[in-house]
């Protein structure tokens, strides 16, 4: 079984992906069963909620409960006393050991003095156990996670008021693709942060998959907008189902309309140092009518922070959009040949019964320059060139 979880909008906390689960399928009484040595299986209320029109999910934890929960140490030893499977209760440790690692590294002190203050709370507690229960009850093999709404503005907490995301999520969210989101203030706490960080295998676009069900988790805050996340679970698409060379990649978009066309090209270039895959411009006309260009890159999963942090500083673009999607492609390698015309570069690929020989561009036109011939010509002959010693290799 794989999952998808889409909290691109409005962001992912423990209760929202804990009701996801549970609107997918995962039983409540399994929950309460695992949180009974704990003395927490009265505290879990699964409710409905309505956001925007949207009917999803809903959980609430009583707050009056008297168990200790403000240590690591206390945390830990509540989990191993959990009635759960080994591995259940090995993931819920460990999302609560990144929680903990996170607020020690912003407070400055080690794991075991930390006091975890709300996030030790019973409700927090709740969510891990229910998380990795979850997870495991509903046979999910594989959870891959959308970009992460994270919102902005601050929120405020017991140690005051903090920026958005707070210093705990931000540090549980490195690495990860993340997006603003459709709504100001907190979108991802630290906990729903926990959760992504430890139980998703990767970040992308939606897998080749056939859906068996679909659960929507809300939570508690008026968005004015639908404040869900999204759980996708289903059956992977056979291999000779689905279609192949296919890959995650994140399409990030900005309008631009202050730039020299040579500022645009060097912010192209510094965009392709950075690690994007492709960069590319697109006339365009804004409002008022005046003309601009839509700056779009290309870039994998794991790099779109950095791509959308180097288009925003070379551009002063305000913001970036950030789309989830796949490419197909095909197979290629880079060879390099001692030609007639000079050494040169290239790209070989094929796909099903298709295949090619194509030059480097810088080669052919170093070469073109030092032959004294316009580059059409000189890379037609390198590629003739190419393909023939190629073919020829191939018969032996």
């Amino acid at each position: 079984m794989i999952a998808f979880l889409d909290c691109s909008a409005t962001g992912v906390s423990g209760d929202k992906f804990l009701g996801a689960l549970i609107s997918a399928g995962f039983k409540p009484d399994d929950l309460r069963a695992a949180l009974d040595p704990l003395g927490l299986a009265d505290a879990l209320s699964v409710v409905e909620r309505r956001t925007c029109g949207i009917a999803a999910v809903g959980i609430e934890v009583a707050s009056d409960t008297d168990l200790e929960l403000r240590t690591w140490r206390q945390v830990r030893d509540a989990v191993r006393r959990a009635d759960a499977p080994p591995q259940v209760r090995a993931a819920a440790e460990a999302i609560l050991e990144a929680l903990a690692q996170a607020e020690a590294n912003v407070h400055g002190v080690t794991v075991e003095d930390v006091h975890f203050h709300e996030v030790g709370a019973a409700d927090t507690l709740v969510d891990a156990i229910g998380a990795a229960l979850g997870v495991h009850a509903l046979g999910i093999e594989e959870l891959v996670c959308s970009p992460i709404a994270v919102g902005s503005g601050t929120v405020t907490t017991s140690g005051g008021t903090l920026p958005v995301p707070a210093p705990a999520a931000a540090l549980l969210l490195t690495g990860a693709p993340v997006v603003p989101g459709s709504a100001a203030g907190e979108l991802t706490t630290p906990t729903g942060a926990a959760i992504v960080r430890t139980l998703a295998a990767r970040f992308g676009a939606l897998p080749p998959m056939r859906v068996a069900s679909v659960g929507r988790g809300a939570g508690s805050r008026d968005l004015k907008t639908p404040n869900v996340a999204y759980l996708l679970l289903g059956e992977r698409i056979a291999p000779e189902h689905a279609p192949h060379g296919t890959e995650p990649v994140v399409l990030l978009e900005t309008n631009v309309d202050h730039l020299s066309p040579e500022e645009l090209a060097f912010a192209c270039e510094r965009i392709l140092e950075a690690g994007a895959l492709d960069v590319w411009q697109t006339p365009i006309v804004m409002k008022k009518g005046r003309a601009a260009y839509l700056l779009s890159a290309l870039a994998a999963p794991e790099a779109t922070p950095e791509i959308a942090t180097t288009m925003i500083a070379e551009t002063g673009s305000l913001g970036v959009r950030i789309s989830p999607t796949e490419r197909f492609v095909a197979w290629r390698t880079v060879i390099e040949l001692e030609t007639a015309l000079g050494r040169a570069r290239f790209k070989v690929w094929r796909a099903g019964t298709r295949d090619g020989v194509r030059v480097e561009h810088e080669d052919a036109a170093r070469i073109a320059r030092e032959v004294g011939q316009p580059v059409s010509e000189v890379a037609a002959r390198l590629e003739r060139e190419a393909r023939s010693r190629l073919t020829a290799a191939e018969k032996g």
